[in-house]
């Protein structure tokens, strides 16, 4: 999957352009990557126009787990809704971390090992989200070129990114799936053109 997503990755900015993400000092916080801004006539700052912005392609509804969870919380979720990768919010949805099901994984006990049903369920329920997740996510503007959040997952090595405001409320989540979507888009329009 990863050679896949490279290979994609690369048609996809050959497609898009050259540009290079600029990153955001505003927030000590939060490490987050916004289009480039470009001045207008009026002096004002825009965001500079790319027919494929971040949200555009993103999923929007995104389920998502609070500070006060449980790593029980996030198997169960990611379980139940097939997701491999959960933002963590704070009270007032900003992004504040992810958990994916690779990290439930790695901090699971071994089946191997000889725990009892009681004490591994205890290890699940005892183990705050706040310890397992990935702080401080890196996230992306919406208004940013779906070229930023390939060159992050490239460089970064993330299979998705996390999408928020410039205040670090959570307004998406953009994964390798929702850019393979577009690459089979932009792959199907040039075959027919």
């Amino acid at each position: 999957m990863d050679r896949l997503f490279i290979f994609a990755a690369r048609m996809l900015l050959s497609e898009l352009g050259p540009s290079r993400p600029r990153l955001c000092t505003s927030h000590k916080k939060f490490v987050c990557y916004h289009a480039h801004l470009m001045g207008d006539q009026s002096g004002q700052q825009t965001v500079m126009k790319s027919k494929f912005r971040v949200r555009d392609y993103m999923t929007s509804t995104v389920t998502t787990l609070s500070v006060d969870a449980r790593l029980l919380d996030a198997a169960l979720l990611i379980r139940r809704t097939g997701k491999r990768h959960v933002p963590v919010v704070s009270a007032d949805g900003k992004a504040i971390g992810i958990i994916s099901d690779r990290d439930v994984s790695r901090l699971a006990p071994s089946v191997l090992s000889h725990l009892s049903t009681d004490e591994y369920n205890k290890i699940f329920e005892g183990t705050p989200i706040t310890q397992a997740m990935t702080k401080d996510p890196v996230t992306i503007h919406p208004d940013a070129p779906v070229q930023q959040a390939v060159h992050i997952m490239m460089t970064k090595k993330f299979s998705s990114v996390l999408v928020a405001e410039a205040d670090g409320k959570l307004v998406g989540i953009i994964t390798v799936t929702d850019l393979l979507s577009l690459l089979d888009r932009v792959l199907a329009t040039a075959e027919q053109a």
